[in-house]
Formats: C-alpha cells, sequence, structure tokens
C-alpha cells in the first residue's frame, strides 16, 4: 500500500471515524490521560464494555493527579466487571508515577511511555501516535487483521506478528500517524470485520491481496487453539444478621485486591469444605462457570448462616452487595447466594 492510499485511507477517516468519548473532535487537542485511560480499558475489552467505565472514571477522576489521589479500594471497585485486573492495578500505580515524578504529564515518546507500569509496545505507540502526534507503529487485533488481508499474509498468528508489524510499519506515515492508527483500527471494527467484511465500502478494496483471491475471511490465519485446562473451587456465603462474609484477595495473583467470598484453592479437583472459613452445616447452593485467559473455573457455592462475626473482618451489607465492585464471577455467585437467602 503506497503513501498515496494512506492519505486515502485518512480521508475516509476523516468523513467515517466512530465518535468515542475519548477522542478529540474537531480542532481539539486529544487529551493524554483519556488516551491513556481508554487504551488500558481496552486491552482485552470491547469498546462497547469500556465506554461506561470510560466514562465513569472520567467523571469521577477527571485528570491523572485525581486519579492518582485515589484510594486502591475505590478504583479497584469502579474497575469491577472490567476483568483482567493486573491492568487496575498497574493503571494505579501508572497515574501515580505520572503525577509523582512527572508533574502530571505523560512521557510524549514511545520510549518514555514503556518505563510506566502497564505500557507495552502497543500501548506506548497508541498514546505516543494519537496523544502526541508521534510517528509509531500502532498493531492491535484490528490492525493485525486489515494488514494481513492487504497482504494476504500466509503465516498464521500468533507467529506472523513480526511479519504484520514490519509491514504496519512500511504503510504508516509520518504525517497525521494518530489519525491512520485510528483509521486502520476503525477499518477493521467497521468494515473489515472477522466475518462478512463489507469490501465493496472498504476505501482499500482495489489494493488488497485478500480481495482479488476472493476469500478475505480467510485471513489473518490462525494456529490451533491449545485445550483451555479446568479447574475447580468452592465458595462460601457465611450470613449474619442481613450481613456476609467478605475477603480482600491478595493483592497478586488472579482478582488481585479485589473484594470476594472466602474461596479455598482453585485446582483440577477440590474436596467438599476445602477452604472453608469455618466448621458449619454447610448447604450447597450450585454452581457457577467463569473462563479467564488460561483456563475454566468452576466454583460451587456453600452457604451457611454464622452465630456471630468471628470468622472474619469485612461483613457486607447483603443488599448492598451491588456496592462491593464484586469481580464477575463473585457477582455470579452472590446471586446464588441471595437465591439462597430468599429461600432459607
Amino acid at each position: 500500500m503506497s503513501v498515496d492510499a494512506s492519505v486515502q485511507l485518512i480521508h475516509w477517516y476523516d468523513s467515517n471515524a466512530r465518535v468515542l468519548p475519548w477522542r478529540a473532535r474537531g480542532e481539539e487537542r486529544p487529551d493524554p490521560y483519556r488516551v491513556w485511560l481508554s487504551e488500558i480499558m481496552l486491552q482485552q475489552t470491547t469498546v462497547a464494555h469500556a465506554r461506561p467505565y470510560f466514562e465513569a472514571f472520567t467523571r469521577r477522576w477527571p485528570s491523572v493527579e485525581s486519579l492518582a489521589a485515589a484510594d486502591d479500594s475505590e478504583i479497584m471497585a469502579a474497575w469491577a466487571g472490567l476483568g483482567y485486573y493486573a491492568r487496575a492495578r498497574n493503571l494505579i500505580g501508572c497515574a501515580r508515577k505520572v503525577a509523582d515524578e512527572h508533574d502530571g504529564r505523560f512521557p510524549d515518546s514511545e520510549t518514555g511511555l514503556l518505563k510506566l507500569p502497564g505500557i507495552g509496545r502497543y500501548t506506548a505507540a497508541a498514546i505516543a501516535a494519537i496523544a502526541f502526534g508521534r510517528r509509531a507503529v500502532v498493531v492491535d487485533a484490528n490492525v493485525e487483521r486489515v494488514v494481513s488481508r492487504l497482504f494476504a499474509v500466509e503465516e498464521a498468528l500468533p507467529g506472523a506478528r513480526p511479519r504484520l508489524y514490519a509491514l504496519a510499519d512500511a504503510i504508516t506515515p509520518v504525517e497525521r500517524c494518530g489519525d491512520f492508527a485510528q483509521a486502520m483500527m476503525d477499518l477493521g471494527a467497521t468494515l473489515c470485520t472477522p466475518r462478512a467484511p463489507s469490501c465493496d465500502a472498504c476505501p482499500l478494496a482495489d489494493r488488497c491481496d485478500a480481495r482479488r483471491e476472493g476469500e478475505p475471511e480467510r485471513y489473518p490465519l490462525k494456529a490451533a487453539k491449545s485445550v483451555r485446562p479446568i479447574r475447580q473451587g468452592n465458595a462460601y456465603w457465611l450470613e449474619h444478621d442481613g450481613h456476609v462474609l467478605l475477603e480482600r484477595r491478595p493483592p497478586r495473583g488472579m482478582l488481585g485486591g479485589m473484594l470476594g467470598f472466602p474461596t479455598g484453592s482453585w485446582a483440577k479437583t477440590v474436596e467438599p469444605g476445602e477452604g472453608a472459613p469455618l466448621a458449619a452445616d454447610w448447604d450447597e447452593a450450585g454452581a457457577v462457570d467463569h473462563v479467564f485467559t488460561h483456563f475454566a473455573l468452576t466454583l460451587r457455592l456453600y452457604c451457611a448462616p454464622a452465630a456471630s462475626r468471628d470468622a472474619g473482618e469485612l461483613w457486607w451489607p447483603i443488599d448492598r452487595l451491588d456496592e462491593a465492585g464484586l469481580p464477575t464471577v463473585f457477582a455470579k455467585l452472590a446471586a446464588r447466594g441471595t437465591a439462597w437467602q430468599r429461600a432459607a
């Protein structure tokens, strides 16, 4: 794809750009804080899912300094439901480093951005290009798909990534690099979709090798997926006087720093009662399934009343559990726990 084609794509973007809350409009300059926050939220998350979280965060914490000053537990609770909670921990660390060591200003280069917590090659390139107009090669899943089709790349993902990056580098212009990056993302999200791409409406259709072959949906090629392991676990709903026992999970590890119900280990097999906070006449209330990146989890819920609050320190009002910021898997369990409470 030539430079002229890059200009052609940017012209298409000028008329067809998605309206997104983190994007600058008209002559407005992009806000690096909003660009950074959106890119962190969009890691492993769809635009539709991330949008309300972004809007809530920016209403509550309109600047990196205000986010840096917030309590960890408030940020983690606001993040609940977005998943991949290491991102939230890195978000906190990054905001504080920018506020404390950079006077509230994000570095304007990929090299400087890469020194911040939670920012890898893609995120650094996206912020540098979109927020600061630096020439940077921005390659997300949408861009991978567009590039693999434009050049009919026969190597399968993930091994093809170095070649896709090199091809994206070759077509990235110096001028309006941020708009080009967003144009490629929008093209992949709206026209060059995984299934049934709208080739007739694509501004680059006459330059696309995959379209000439007649099989655009064939790309990108993907290696066979490995089987995701399955783990089991127990969770416990211990209730006393309209409150249920919660625990804050360790800061590192799965769902680190989040509130949840007491659980035992998550392993290939677990025994009933493993990990219980105390000995009780536990009543089984069913199970929920949840899929993480590297494994699938089945958590079985056991419920019991407690005679006192000696089993733990954090007792949460059951009628306000929606304010606890529970991760999705624990929110599913909460629905089973409240159903058990009503039936008891």
